[in-house]
């Protein structure tokens, strides 16, 4: 009802609220009322359970499509960019082209292990008629077999970079293998599950709900991953020129917060040019900030927490840096699994980064990252030429460079050194350049002993005494030295010299090469040990060359204990024996230099070293500079021809002259070392190494090389229409002067039948003095 009262106190309107009833409708009784009231809480459930599947669902659903679109992305492969694909395609060629060195390998080893075994027991037994076919065979085989891994070998990596076509078919490809062969039957198992099992609804029903919900509060954006670490190795990446339009993604800056998209095409060009100003590789840098940029995003992805790159140069060789850190110790660039990851994240080669800490900053390291050698002919230089008695032994002598261009300069005086290197490490190569430095002094001699081998025999008759593949001789070496030792010790005394003894032309200092130091008997191990620990102050110094460098292997830990060390390609342990617990991580990595093989140089001849005088003790690789055979075999001629130090006087007065005159006949006498090749014969072999070992050389091919190694002599006949008739004539006659049974011959399957020499002849020439 509503009333109306004009009154000044009460509001104008007032409104009652009731119940009207319609007298004409029919009166329910109790009954109905009870019913309607039911009816009200029907709805009223209803309406709740519509508010909480629209609450639900307005939460779940986002995340639910998320899912969907999440399992499509995977489905259809679109996480992985093309260039991605592009990498694994490419990638199964070169696996297929390592599989094919690697099977050639195998097949080269297996032939020279039966050819070994019949070598073996034609030592023991003999061989009967079809054996030695057999062994003749397996020759042949050997030799076919490893000029194929050569040819091998020598073959680049050149694969078929595919199209986009290709690599949109080999994503649809795959991405329909895995929706049909897991996301349709994922779906039908848990469709199935639930029409069969409904109960199972209670589990499957909240799982999906709470997954929904979680994705719609932390949706995962659908976008391209990085390329993964393994697949960026040089030889997958794109060649110079090689072009991929890479297909925007639907999804991309859709999904994305629009506080993150590009606010116009300004931005975008910024952030492009952004990119293109941070290349993928240290290969691609083109300055000093490109090449910081890449090396310090490849640091802080490995969780370094790197302050700054203070310094980027480039070098011959590659690029150097100077890093500083935050926090952390810049050593843990050299643990293995962060060296291997930022080898790959760089694209160097397997051995191509060095890491040097700082030894005046605790919180700083150089790194050097190498793309090409650092040792090129060029930048090692030519053997220095030192003529017969033309230096001290305490002058320095140039012996190679580091890889950052210092010249690798010391004196060998008062120098106890062992060398550790693998076989092919090139460790009777660097002794070798040692021992051409001793032969050049005036004050100093060079003795030779190697149990299993030739040693420095190469040097000829510029080594004053050799003792090789006897072990009788050298103990008796080793005790001539030891009756040295003492003898100097009491004239020291006498002459009132102080703690060393005085080196001079008349008292010369007695440098000794110990190859294969392992090889020696435990008797020789013993005595070599006390000459180590008694000869530095008398002058009697030794240069020692070993595989290994663990006690078990010398016989005693004194490999520490030496003044010098170098390590070549080397084992870690021999690393850290010889320099330390730490030395790995300060940078000494020989463990990564690898040994020369039949046909590859690798990293021999390279080194690290601690304790050379004048210096620093630093972890940087040394190339020594090599001595050839026939540089070697030349300079020791000429070193004997010139003179060598006289003992007589020294040795006479130590009482020991005799007992020396003894022991030097016998070594002479006695002696395994076959007669030096000529030098002549030597430049031959040079030539056909050179020339990559072809069967045959003409006489104009090798004149090349003689005037390349003997100017003077072999250019006379420059200006003359006979020439090469003039260099062949004399070449046959240095070859019969010197002893060479070595003959010329028509090569008649070359245009105009010249004359020349064969490898086959050259090889069974050299063999014939071994």
């Amino acid at each position: 009802m509503t009333s109306h009262d004009d009154g000044p106190l009460l509001p104008e309107v007032i409104v009652y609220q009731g119940e009207f009833v319609d007298d004409d409708e029919p009166q329910a009784d109790a009954g109905p009322a009870s019913s309607a009231a039911g009816r009200r809480t029907a709805r009223r459930i209803a309406h709740a359970a519509a508010t909480a599947a629209r609450f639900t669902a307005a939460r779940t659903l986002p995340g639910l499509r998320n899912a969907w679109a999440l399992t499509m992305h995977w489905a259809a492969l679109r996480y992985m960019t093309g260039d991605e694909i592009r990498r694994r395609i490419v990638k199964k060629q070169f696996d297929h082209f390592t599989e094919r060195r690697d099977d050639a390998v195998t097949a080269r080893n297996t032939t020279l292990k039966q050819m070994s075994k019949l070598v073996d027991k034609a030592a023991e037994d003999g061989l009967s008629g079809p054996e030695k076919n057999r062994l003749r065979d397996l020759g042949t085989e050997a030799d076919r077999r490893r000029n194929g891994l050569a040819v091998l070998n020598a073959m680049p990596f050149a694969p078929d970079q595919p199209t986009a076509e290709q690599i949109s078919r080999w994503r649809g490809t795959r991405g329909a293998l895995r929706f049909t062969c897991v996301v349709v039957p994922a779906l039908g198992t848990l469709v199935t599950v639930t029409v069969t099992a409904p109960v199972s609804a209670l589990i499957t029903g909240p799982a999906l709900l709470g997954g929904g919900w979680w994705l719609s509060r932390h949706p995962i954006p659908l976008t391209a991953r990085p390329v993964p670490a393994e697949l960026l190795i040089p030889e997958l990446d794109a060649p110079a020129g090689y072009q991929l339009d890479e297909p925007r993604s639907t999804t991309e800056g859709q999904d994305a917060p629009a506080e993150q998209r590009p606010a116009d095409g300004a931005d975008a060009t910024a952030a492009a040019a952004a990119d293109e100003q941070v290349p993928g590789s240290l290969a691609d840098a083109r300055t000093g900030e490109q090449a910081a940029a890449v090396l310090a995003g490849a640091v802080r992805a490995e969780g370094r927490d790197l302050a700054e790159v203070a310094k980027a140069v480039e070098e011959p060789w590659g690029w150097s840096f100077y890093l500083r850190f935050a926090t952390g110790s810049p050593d843990e660039l050299n643990k293995d699994d962060i060296y291997k990851a930022l080898i790959t994240r760089l694209r160097l080669r397997r051995n191509g980064l060095l890491i040097e800490g700082d030894p005046d900053a605790g919180d700083s390291a150089f790194v050097r990252a190498l793309l090409r050698d650092p040792f090129a002919p060029d930048v090692v230089g030519a053997l220095p030429y030192r003529p017969p008695l033309s230096m001290s032994i305490v002058d320095a002598a140039d012996f190679g460079v580091a890889m950052d261009g210092t010249p690798l300069v010391f004196s060998l005086a008062g120098l106890m050194l062992l060398m550790v290197a693998d076989s092919g490490g090139g460790k009777s190569g660097v002794m070798l350049a040692l021992a051409e430095a001793v032969t050049a002094c005036r004050d100093a001699v060079a003795f030779n002993l190697d149990p299993v081998g030739t040693g420095v025999g190469a040097l000829g008759e510029a080594i004053t005494l050799s003792a090789c593949m006897d072990d009788e001789l050298i103990q008796d070496v080793l005790d001539f030295l030891l009756a040295l030792c003492s003898a100097r010790a009491r004239q020291r005394a006498r002459y009132g010299w102080g703690n060393k003894w005085r080196v001079s032309e008349e008292h010369p200092a007695i440098v000794v090469f110990v190859d294969e130091w392992p090889q020696l008997s435990d008797e020789a191990k013993a005595k070599l040990v006390r000459a180590l620990l008694l000869g530095r102050k008398e002058a009697v110094w030794f240069e020692a060359g070993s595989q290994f460098g663990t006690r078990d292997y010398l016989g005693q830990a004194i490999g520490p204990k030496l003044s010098a060390r170098l390590l070549g390609a080397c084992r870690r342990v021999d690393v850290t024996e010889l320099l330390g617990g730490g030395a790995i991580v300060e940078g000494y990595r020989a463990d990564l230099l690898q040994a020369a093989t039949h046909t590859q140089v690798n990293d021999a001849g390279q080194i690290y070293a601690q304790g050379l005088p004048g210096m620093p003790n630093r972890p940087i690789r040394y190339q020594v500079r090599e001595v050839t055979d026939a540089q070697a075999a030349q300079l020791g001629a000429e070193r004997a021809a010139g003179g060598l130090p006289d003992l007589t006087h020294t040795l006479t007065e130590a009482g020991l002259w005799q007992q020396y005159q003894d022991l030097l006949a016998r070594c002479r006498a006695d002696s395994t070392l076959p007669p030096a090749p000529p030098a002549i014969l030597f430049t031959l072999r040079e030539a056909f190494r050179a020339e990559q070992d072809p069967d045959a050389l003409t006489v104009a091919q090798l004149a090349e090389h003689l005037i390349a190694d003997d100017a003077v002599r072999w250019s006379r006949w420059d200006d003359r229409a006979d020439r090469l008739a003039m260099i062949g004539r004399h070449l046959r006659k240095a070859l019969t002067d010197a002893g060479v049974e070595l003959s010329s011959t028509r090569l008649r399957h070359l245009p105009g039948e010249p004359t020349g020499y064969l490898l086959a002849d050259v090889k069974a020439a050299l063999q014939a003095f071994s």
